[in-house]
């Protein structure tokens, strides 16, 4: 039997101190660790599935919680049945005991664990569906009250009109004249054709 933990933060900014420590409580070791700094959104991380690869039946696998594992509900529960299932391991929530397939082997332990799994999976999806509907909300909101979004323009520089004419009579190229305002390519070519 081994013994396995995984960490997820979702950007690199995050840190895992929280997750790691709570690893080293349970005797984790750090060799054993396995660790993504990716989205949360789908099961398509590296060290996750290097880690899959290695789990053999009676193995135990430690996650802070939940959520390290991942954010889709469907996907949860696909994965918790391929590490349960058809790896033969078992999964500790260190966050949720009732979450412990290494205690309960039993049938009802089981049932129990895959019951709290689809609810708590369920609530986290719905969760994330809300927070993506009040964000939509709020910014329909924002900009009816005519709030703008996004970066201000860039104010046009006193010379602009005598560049832009120089460039409409084919004295210069659009690239000259965006290097002499200091501006980019595509910003002298919006401008121009806003004039």
């Amino acid at each position: 039997m081994s013994i396995y933990g995984y960490v997820r933060t979702s950007t690199t900014e995050q840190h895992e101190d929280r997750q790691m420590i709570a690893m080293a409580e349970h005797g984790v070791l750090a060799p054993q660790i396995y660790m993504d700094k990716l989205s949360g959104k789908d099961f398509e991380r590296p060290r996750y599935k290097a880690l899959l690869r290695k789990l053999r039946p009676g193995d135990v696998l430690y996650i802070k919680s939940i959520d390290r594992l991942g954010r889709n509900y469907t996907e949860i529960i696909e994965q918790w049945r391929i590490i349960t299932k058809e790896k033969r391991a078992d999964v500790i929530v260190l966050d949720m005991p009732l979450l412990n397939t290494h205690i309960n082997r039993d049938l009802t332990g089981t049932l129990i664990a895959d019951i709290v799994l689809q609810l708590l999976s369920y609530v986290a999806t719905v969760e994330l569906e809300n927070i993506r509907t009040r964000q939509a909300e709020g910014i329909a909101a924002a900009k009816a009250r005519g709030v703008k979004f996004g970066r201000p323009p860039k104010k046009r520089p006193p010379e602009f009109a005598n560049i832009r004419a120089a460039w409409a009579f084919g004295q210069i190229s659009a690239r000259e004249a965006a290097r002499s305002l200091g501006i980019t390519h595509r910003t002298f070519l919006n401008w121009a054709r806003e004039n």
